[in-house]
């Protein structure tokens, strides 16, 4: 799309982009529901992080679930700070793309986030998702807490034996504690209610993920 080579793997802090003075400014109100998107939330809330292609598309997957207050888009696992999208789809910001939700546990819990992740996506696909190819879109589950962490790492598991009946081979979902998470352009946010016609790239590969929630 911007007319540059996107490199096949995350570069090194050495060889990224270098980082942006400024953060980027949105507007703190969610456009479906109107909760803020930036924190900091009310203590009863938790948080986090998925990244599974597109984040247009994968926002919705997760505002549109009972029980969460609040999602973002935004850029993470990278290594140049205040990235904007250009720099995140050159690949040389090393960021993916990735989807910041903020939920209820008493309402939903994170197994259910986790379940919605893996049948969302085709987990097994590398440095794309579909048509979308780059280290952008890379899958990745950035977590909170060892808790978390825990059920990323067992879930996957029980998920690549579910797949491997199927056919697919290896997850190469990175799955590790969560860096910083940088906001994506106003623009981006909730760009799917905001655009009802436009691109959604996220398609699962029909195969359940069973998960006691």
């Amino acid at each position: 799309m911007f007319g540059f080579p996107r490199p096949a793997a995350i570069p090194d802090a050495a060889d990224a982009l270098p980082d942006r003075d400024n953060e980027i400014m949105v507007n703190n109100h969610h456009f479906v529901n109107g909760n803020p998107i930036k924190g900091p939330f009310p203590d009863h809330l938790e948080s986090a992080i998925f990244g599974l292609g597109c984040f247009w598309g994968a926002e919705r997957k997760f505002w549109q679930v009972e029980g969460v207050y609040t999602t973002a888009v935004g850029y993470a696992g990278g290594s140049t700070r205040n990235a904007t999208y250009s720099d995140a789809c050159s690949g040389m910001s090393g960021h993916a793309e990735v989807v910041l939700v903020v939920f209820d546990p008493g309402k939903v819990s994170y197994g259910a986030l986790l379940k919605l992740f893996w049948e969302s996506h085709d987990p097994t696909q590398g440095m794309r998702q579909g048509n979308d190819q780059g280290t952008q879109y890379r899958s990745v589950i950035f977590t909170y807490g060892d808790t978390q962490l825990q059920q990323a790492m067992s879930t996957k598991d029980a998920y690549q034996a579910n797949l491997g009946q199927s056919g697919y081979g290896p997850i190469t979902t990175e799955i590790r504690e969560a860096p910083e998470f940088f906001y994506a352009e106003d623009d981006h946010q909730q760009y799917l209610a905001k655009n009802p016609q436009g691109y959604c790239g996220i398609g699962g590969t029909g195969v359940s993920c069973f998960i006691q929630a």
